[in-house]
């Protein structure tokens, strides 16, 4: 594949695939780097849990597509 540091499907992980449906899931960033992100570029919302305001991304799939390599590594790099 080219460009093959930018993407890569673990399809022996035991949580694969983390979202039902996706095809050509990029695990790269399993953990979301954006998560600490106040605002990202994902589809999150907040919900309170235990007092706290939390980050709710489970329905996100921007970190595991490939064409978004890019975008996360100019959120990481500022």
């Amino acid at each position: 594949m080219e460009n093959s540091y930018r993407y890569f499907e673990n399809h022996a992980c035991k949580y694969y695939p983390c979202h039902e449906g996706m095809e050509n899931m990029n695990c790269l960033f399993c953990y979301c780097p954006l998560y600490a992100l106040e605002a990202c570029p994902g589809d999150y919302h907040y919900i309170e849990s235990n007092g706290k305001r939390v980050k709710e991304c489970t329905a996100c799939t921007f970190p595991h597509r490939a064409e978004n390599y890019e975008i996360i590594n100019s959120f990481l790099s500022e």
